[in-house]
């Protein structure tokens, strides 16, 4: 059984600074794009903390101001 982890491609800070420019560069391209599954306003941060931990989320969540 394994799952994947980060350090086995970045073994070293300068690979994985690399390896995070390339990745924002390609979002900030649009050729990947990132869409939030959920999103709560900031005010209901202790909400979306309850959610999260009730596992009654899935992918990314989002607070936004």
């Amino acid at each position: 059984m394994t799952r994947p982890t980060l350090i086995g491609y970045t073994a070293k800070r300068e690979e994985l600074v690399a390896a995070a420019k390339e990745l924002f560069d390609m979002v900030l391209s649009g050729k990947v794009k990132v869409q939030p599954r959920q999103t709560y306003p900031l005010k209901e941060a202790a909400q979306a903390h309850r959610d999260l931990e009730a596992r009654k989320t899935t992918g990314s969540t989002v607070l936004v101001p």
